[in-house]
């Protein structure tokens, strides 16, 4: 035991030192500093740098090299006569990107949310190899959206897995990520199929948590199902639903690596989402423009602010009529 009194005696002396110096209370704030460290270095600075970038013009890389031009790169993006209409405006691409993204979140969060609540509470009845089956919808969340995107390529290609099998039916291969139409639901459909797992283990987390007593007066009670669940079920799973809405929210507008890897923003521009727009625009282009790259980076975060703001919002006055009621 001596070697181990040693070692704590070696730990107790600065953090004695620590309480002596800054009291009780500050050795909170001695605790959180690297914590705030690396926040500041790897969130913060880069955020002002990246401000600071959207106020500047130019191609070249470092700030020193770049023209001051205020909000001249936010007036290019909103310079447009009809925001429905992304070839009225000054940077079109943009506005076919920001179109693209709004479809893309309305539809993919929907069906996120759908499909995994319903899977949510199959998994939770007594099924047979249950354990099984949770590992197998899962699986996807473990691969890298790089493989994710290459394995639906290879299976929706012309000479891919799904044509094949058509054609063993008879059917005429069709070059699926060639279509607009169905590159888009391609996009959607791959995005449910590799996130699924993670969304569905978070609500099926929540469904666990429910006393069964409930389940158990209401079927004494001989209440329906569907009554059970939008009293009961629905009710206490909103904690968790709110998560799930908030992170599906955030990733869906921020899509880009399965989806680059899949389509790389084709046909045309029907799967061009806005961190493709930011990524081409400021790094891939022949002429970058990082400038208003970091412009839409800006304008796309603080969407996602105010998303997630009224994401808490409602869950606050939901909670508060709950707390009233």
């Amino acid at each position: 035991m001596v070697p181990v009194r040693l070692a704590m005696g070696l730990i107790d002396a600065p953090l004695r030192w620590v309480q002596k110096t800054f009291g009780l209370g500050g050795m909170a704030a001695v605790f959180l500093l690297p914590n705030m460290l690396i926040f500041g270095i790897f969130v913060l600075l880069p955020f002002f740098i990246n401000f600071a970038y959207s106020m500047t013009g130019g191609t070249a890389l470092f700030l020193s090299d770049r023209t001051f031009v205020g909000a001249d790169q936010y007036a290019r993006l909103f310079d447009c006569a009809n925001y429905l209409a992304p070839n009225t405006c000054a940077e079109d691409t943009f506005w076919t990107a920001v179109s693209n993204t709004s479809w893309f979140v309305v539809l993919q969060v929907t069906l996120m949310i759908a499909f995994s609540l319903v899977t949510a509470l199959i998994l939770n009845r007594e099924l047979m190899a249950r354990s099984f089956w949770r590992a197998v919808f899962f699986f996807p969340v473990l691969l890298s959206p790089v493989v994710v995107g290459l394995i639906w390529k290879w299976i929706l290609q012309r000479q891919g897995l799904l044509n094949f099998g058509l054609f063993g039916f008879g059917f005429e291969p069709h070059v699926w990520l060639n279509d607009r139409n169905w590159a888009f639901a391609a996009t959607v459909g791959v995005s449910i199929w590799a996130h699924m797992g993670f969304y569905t283990l978070i609500i099926l987390a929540g469904l666990q948590a429910i006393p069964k007593d409930l389940y158990e007066a209401a079927e004494m009670d001989g209440t329906r199902a569907m009554r059970v669940f939008t009293r009961i079920t629905l009710p206490l799973l909103m904690p968790n639903l709110l998560v799930v809405i908030v992170l599906v929210l955030i990733r869906a507008v921020q899509i880009f690596d399965e989806v680059y890897v899949l389509t790389g923003g084709g046909p045309g521009t029907s799967t061009l989402f806005i961190t493709q727009y930011i990524y081409e625009t400021g790094f891939a282009a022949q002429l970058r423009n990082p400038g208003l790259a970091a412009a839409a980076s800006i304008l796309m975060g603080l969407v996602l602010v105010v998303l997630t703001l009224m994401q808490l919002g409602l869950s606050r006055s939901s909670e508060k009529k709950g707390a009233r009621k």
